[in-house]
């Protein structure tokens, strides 16, 4: 889910700031932004159509910062599996150019982003496509303290929301209160930026926050708060949607189909692996990820793990029907101008090959 606030960035428009609260960690959007400076400079060190092609320096843009919706791709490093690949590959956050820019200018080869934003690059013309589901469900719902009496949508006329300015956000909202009786125009948004929602929470400074359920959810049972949690896979008024994704850029799929293809198929390698062994996962994003919080990632890694591919037949598939029917709702909701072909904005022609 995700466009994100101005500073820091968040995850990407209609995705909830996951990680609002978290411990900091090491900054890498400096040399995210170097590698937009340089990008018209820098060529890609790969020879198309090689058999031994040289090893190549390719470029993952996060979405937020690292956490365990981005697990399988430090193992994949931390492994080897994409050195076994050729690829050396740098993971950075993002700077001030989205991630679905970024991508599409071939100043990065990869990023993680979400299907609404997907959805609202192609409307746009942007050439990226999404070549693995990382969550095959979506995890995130709306979460408040207990005190505040918060059991289903319609309870939330006359509370305060913490918003982080998206248009989606009041569609996603308006769409659920419509299918729960309750009336839109009584929520109250309030812009908390990148405040830590335990803080905002305790301040009074809203009632209820989107987040998702494996992250700030997990943080809240390890600090003792009781949340009340309104998921969106609840309510088929909202349809399921993957969020995050992982895209690269039609020019490269194009150009190299051989490198996206070794990326993703070292990618699954690593999300493999952390389905199968998400306490050794765990400490593999720790060790990566500096100053974040350790228990943290370890307790959200066993709850993800088996989320990764739940309900699919391998990590990282996706469904046209998934994808054409959160298009059709975007498009009733007047979130994108027109409908858009799914078949342009997805494939599953990578994950079906890596084996």
């Amino acid at each position: 889910m995700s466009v994100m606030r101005r500073s820091p960035p968040l995850p990407s428009a209609g995705a909830p700031p996951a990680h609002r609260g978290a411990a900091p960690v090491r900054v890498t959007r400096r040399r995210a932004l170097g590698l937009l400076a340089l990008a018209a400079t820098t060529p890609l060190v790969v020879a198309c159509g090689e058999a031994n092609p040289a090893t190549a320096d390719v470029t993952l843009m996060l979405d937020w910062v690292p956490n365990t919706n981005h697990t399988g791709f430090y193992v994949a490093r931390a492994n080897g599996y994409f050195a076994a690949e050729r690829l050396n590959v740098s993971i950075v956050e993002p700077g001030s150019v989205g991630v679905e820019q970024a991508v599409a200018s071939g100043a990065v080869q990869f990023g993680v982003s979400f299907q609404e934003n997907v959805t609202q690059a192609r409307v746009k013309d942007v050439p990226v496509v999404s070549v693995a589901a990382i969550i095959q469900h979506n995890t995130s719902g709306f979460a408040s303290p207990e005190d505040r009496k918060i059991r289903r949508p319609r309870d939330f006329a006359g509370k305060k929301y913490g918003a982080f300015g998206v248009e989606s956000e009041r569609q996603v909202l308006a769409a659920l209160m419509q299918c729960d009786g309750g009336d839109f125009s009584e929520i109250e948004f309030v812009d908390i930026g990148a405040t830590d929602p335990f803080v905002a929470w305790q301040r009074g400074d809203v009632d209820f926050i989107w987040i998702f359920e494996g992250w700030t959810g997990i943080e809240a049972v390890q600090r003792g708060v009781a949340l009340s949690y309104i998921r969106l896979t609840d309510f088929a008024c909202i349809p399921d949607y993957y969020t995050p994704v992982l895209i690269t850029g039609e020019t490269l799929m194009r150009e190299n189909r051989d490198l996206v293809q070794r990326f993703v198929r070292a990618a699954a390698r690593g999300y493999e692996f952390a389905i199968a062994r998400p306490a050794e996962a765990a400490e593999i994003l720790i060790a990566a990820a500096e100053g974040v919080n350790r228990d943290l990632v370890r307790a959200s890694q066993i709850w993800l793990s088996p989320r990764y591919a739940q309900d699919a037949a391998r990590w990282g598939e996706q469904t046209s029907s998934r994808w054409a029917a959160y298009a059709d709702w975007m498009f009733q909701h007047k979130l994108i101008g027109r409908a858009i072909n799914p078949a342009t904005a997805f494939t599953n022609e990578f994950i079906a090959a890596w084996r």
